[in-house]
């Protein structure tokens, strides 16, 4: 039974950062969470409960459930942001761009001439990309203004994004948690 955010009885880890006020949506093996510094307006990831670095340490079940859920979410996020089509990738490793060792799915809503046909793809490897570094800045500024760096690859900043508030996330996780049970996509589900 999936189950809205402001229900969770658990505490959600996104690798080692604590994200449970920024799920919206949450099964027996998955939950979605809103981004921390979305590429684009509705850019959220789906992660399995179970934190483990590479899609081929999931169980069967597992992966099941989360393209399940990547599915289920992505109709849900591309009639609310009224998308003409989606981004849905993911980082499955260090080699191929991941900075937080915790297997997820990016959703990205695309409009007709929003950015360059694969400008996506090199926002997702940048800096401001860089999920592990976001999480870790947001949620231990003392430790990254100490000079400690996280050792996650990195490229240019996007200047124009700043991260947002623990607040604002979790206005748009309730929100978004209501949007879930709207329609075919949510039916029995919240």
């Amino acid at each position: 039974m999936a189950a809205s955010a402001q229900v969770l009885k658990r505490p959600i880890y996104f690798g080692s950062f604590l994200v449970t006020s920024q799920v919206f949506y949450s099964t027996a093996h998955s939950f979605a969470l809103v981004n921390l510094k979305p590429l684009l307006p509705g850019h959220v990831l789906v992660c399995p409960n179970r934190v483990v670095p590479r899609l081929k340490d999931l169980s069967t079940d597992e992966v099941t459930d989360l393209f399940l859920t990547v599915q289920k979410v992505s109709k849900v996020i591309e009639k609310i942001y009224k998308a003409d089509s989606l981004n849905i990738a993911m980082q499955d490793g260090i080699a191929a761009g991941q900075s937080v060792p915790h297997v997820h799915a990016h959703i990205i809503p695309r409009h007709f001439q929003d950015l360059p046909q694969d400008q996506i793809y090199a926002m997702l490897e940048s800096e401001d990309g860089d999920l592990g570094r976001n999480y870790l800045e947001a949620q231990h500024p003392a430790v990254m203004k100490n000079g400690a760096r996280p050792k996650f690859p990195t490229v240019h900043p996007d200047a124009e994004r700043e991260p947002r508030s623990e607040e604002v996330m979790a206005e748009e996780a309730k929100w978004l948690a209501g949007c879930m049970g709207e329609g075919e996509e949510g039916k029995g589900r919240l």
